[in-house]
C-alpha cells in the first residue's frame, strides 16, 4: 500500500508545484498600431506631408525596455503595380531606348521609419527573409528567364529611380518610445504619392530578433475638382479621351487667331 500512496502523493506534489511555474510563464511579446485617420486625401497643391502613426508593445519585459533592447521598424507600403524600367543609350547622337525590364507587383511607393539605424538593430540576412526595407524589397520580374545580371542590373536602377523620386525614403529616428510600451512613429507622404490603398507595417525587434509583426491600412484618395476629372477618366475613358482631344483642337484654333499676325 506504500507504493501507491507514495506515487501519488508523488504525482499530487509535482502537479501543485507545476501550476505556479506555468502561471509564471512570460508571455510573448506583442505590437499593435493604429492611424489617426483610415483615409487621406491629396489635392492638386499637395506638396507631400509627415503621417505620425501610433503603436503599443504588448506584454513587453520591464528590464528589455530600460535597456533599450527592443527595437520598432514601421513601414508604410504603396499599393503594388507593374513597372517597367527602360535603359537609353546614345546612337549617332539619338537618345534612344536600347533595352527594358519589366516588373510585377512593385510598391508605387515605400517609408521607413526605424528607432535606430537598420544595421544597428539586426543582421542584413533577416531583413531578406523578412523583405524589409527597400533595398531588401523582391522586385518579382515579369519575365524569370532573363539573365541574373541583367535583372539585378534593372532592378537596381529600379530602386534608384523611386529613391531619386521621394518615393522610397527612410527616416532613421522616426519611431519613438514614449514610456516603455507606447511609440510613435513618423513616415513620409511623397508629393507624387499614389492614389489608392497603403499598408503600415509594424516591426518588433528584441535584443535584434524579429519577434512579431503588426499592420493597418490607409486610403489615400483625391479630393475636389481633382478628384471629380479622376473619377471622369476612369470611368468614362474613351469619352474623357474624346473631350481632351477636341479642347486641345480648340484650344489650338483660338491661339492661332489669338496670335496670328495679319
Amino acid at each position: 500500500m506504500n507504493g501507491p500512496k507514495a506515487l501519488a502523493t508523488v504525482a499530487l506534489l509535482s502537479l501543485t508545484a507545476a501550476a505556479p511555474a506555468k502561471a509564471q510563464t512570460p508571455l510573448t511579446e506583442g505590437i499593435q498600431i493604429g492611424l489617426s485617420t483610415d483615409a487621406v486625401s491629396i489635392t492638386a497643391g499637395f506638396s507631400g506631408a509627415d503621417l505620425t502613426i501610433f503603436g503599443s508593445l504588448e506584454n513587453p519585459d520591464p528590464l528589455v525596455a530600460r535597456q533599450g533592447r527592443y527595437d520598432v521598424i514601421v513601414v508604410l507600403e504603396g499599393p503594388p503595380k507593374p513597372v517597367v524600367v527602360r535603359r537609353k543609350d546614345r546612337v549617332l547622337g539619338v537618345w534612344v531606348n536600347l533595352d527594358s525590364e519589366s516588373f510585377e507587383n512593385v510598391p508605387v511607393s515605400y517609408s521607413v521609419a526605424t528607432t535606430r539605424p537598420l544595421q544597428d538593430i539586426t543582421e542584413p540576412n533577416s531583413y531578406k527573409q523578412l523583405s524589409l526595407g527597400a533595398s531588401n524589397l523582391y522586385m518579382q520580374p515579369a519575365d524569370a528567364g532573363d539573365s541574373p545580371a541583367t535583372i539585378e542590373e534593372f532592378t537596381a536602377a529600379l530602386r534608384e529611380r523611386k529613391a531619386a523620386a521621394g518615393l522610397y525614403s527612410e527616416n532613421v529616428g522616426g519611431v519613438q518610445f514614449l514610456s516603455q510600451n507606447l511609440f510613435r512613429a513618423t513616415v513620409r507622404l511623397a508629393p507624387n504619392v499614389s492614389v489608392g490603398t497603403h499598408r503600415a507595417r509594424a516591426f518588433l525587434f528584441k535584443s535584434g530578433l524579429f519577434v512579431k509583426e503588426s499592420s493597418a491600412q490607409l486610403e489615400i484618395r483625391k479630393s475636389g475638382f481633382e478628384q471629380s476629372i479622376f473619377r471622369v477618366a476612369h470611368d468614362y475613358s474613351f469619352l474623357y479621351g474624346v473631350f481632351a482631344i477636341s479642347l486641345a483642337m480648340v484650344t489650338g484654333w483660338l491661339g492661332r487667331l489669338v496670335f496670328r499676325k495679319d
